[in-house]
């Protein structure tokens, strides 16, 4: 047998076993007859209210929730329309304004129980590894770990610090993405036309195009919206140290013409899709001279050690978190517990994630002149 046949041979066994994992996946996750029995939609309202049980809203649904899910069930097993209109409110965070459309929370159930029992187990199998957003055992920590990782596993190859590295912001992620891709994605994915026509229902509400933050259906969408993306640049621009998380992208490598033409690549596959790359803070960066990436400043030392700072507008915002916080004790808005229950979350948070001693111990010196006192504060860590 000549090596071109056990290759060939190599690859049918493992189609083989990719079609077979697709159908006992189909066979478990593309039934809508599960997907609305009394038990997945029982679950799904328990871990819907799981952190928000102090709501009103939650606390009305739960004093009648047998009646709420038979009433859904209902609904559901007749197909019609189980969306109630958004819940429309403006924020500002970190100084940018942000318009918000969440659902109720009759309509959270129902989303819940289709991501937790159709979209999240399909979609999620066609994901990359290193996309780390709104998938159980990922999130933020988990997408800075792999940043990590691949700094160190760059560091081996290369022997040096020398390199740089692209970094990659979408403009109105979720107000760009178009409806059309998502329903190729549902068509694709599901056999059984009444979970697609369900998942319609939490898309079509947003208009032709664009999906909401706050909705746990349009969470799982987005990132399986810019798969195409992830596996164009792993698999054909062959880029090995690259990961995402949300609208934020990284590629390493050692050579700044390459990501230049990586990143002309990019922006001619998300101009097929409507993601616009915000050029202001897309940029390329010298691994040596640092680097911002989700709100943490990082440097490759020339032996291979990886340093992480806090964002400073973060430090600058929980110092003046604090200042408002000695006015509200003088008022009696707040009670010393929770002002060091706060203080000690964002310093355990910081000292776990960060090379900060000094800024952990300026933040100790302004929380003792502002309360008098650091007995409140939770002094085992070790620097």
């Amino acid at each position: 047998m000549t090596s071109e046949q056990r290759r060939e041979n190599r690859y049918k066994r493992r189609k083989a076993k990719r079609e077979a994992r697709r159908q006992r996946s189909i066979a478990l996750y593309d039934d809508y007859d599960r997907l609305i029995s009394l038990n997945s939609l029982f679950s799904a309202a328990r871990m819907s209210g799981q952190t928000i049980r102090w709501k009103g809203s939650v606390q009305r649904y739960f004093m009648s929730w047998l009646r709420n899910i038979i009433n859904l069930r209902t609904l559901l097993l007749a197909g019609r329309d189980v969306t109630l209109g958004f819940i429309c409110f403006t924020t500002f965070e970190r100084g940018k304004q942000r318009f918000i459309r969440s659902v109720h929370f009759k309509e959270r159930v129902a989303q819940r129980a289709i991501c937790d029992n159709a979209l999240v187990p399909v979609l999620s199998r066609s994901l990359i590894y290193d996309n780390g957003a709104s998938l159980k055992d990922k999130g933020i920590a988990f997408a800075l770990d792999r940043l990590k990782l691949h700094l160190h596993r760059y560091y081996r190859e290369t022997g040096s610090n020398e390199g740089y590295i692209l970094l990659i912001d979408f403009s109105g992620y979720f107000d760009n993405i178009l409806h059309w891709p998502l329903y190729e994605i549902l068509d694709k994915s599901f056999s059984d036309k009444r979970i697609i026509d369900l998942a319609r229902q939490f898309i079509e509400p947003f208009g032709e195009k664009s999906i909401g933050i706050g909705s746990q259906v349009s969470q799982i969408l987005a990132i399986a919206y810019r798969s195409y993306l992830d596996h164009f640049i792993k698999e054909v621009l062959r880029e090995k140290y690259y990961g995402c998380y949300m609208d934020d992208s990284y590629l390493i490598n050692r050579s700044k013409e390459r990501l230049w033409y990586c990143l002309q690549e990019i922006e001619k596959k998300c101009a097929e899709r409507g993601i616009v790359i915000n050029r202001k803070k897309t940029q390329i960066v010298k691994l040596s001279h640092g680097f911002t990436y989700m709100k943490g400043k990082y440097w490759m030392t020339d032996t291979g050690k990886i340093i992480v700072k806090p964002y400073r507008l973060n430090t600058t915002r929980e110092r003046r978190k604090l200042k408002k916080f000695r006015k509200m004790l003088d008022s009696g808005e707040m009670t010393m517990d929770q002002i060091s229950q706060s203080y000690n979350s964002y310093r355990g948070y910081i000292i776990k994630n960060y090379n900060s001693h000094k800024t952990v111990r300026s933040m100790d010196r302004l929380f003792h002149e502002l309360f008098g006192y650091d007995t409140q504060i939770n002094r085992k860590e070790k620097f």
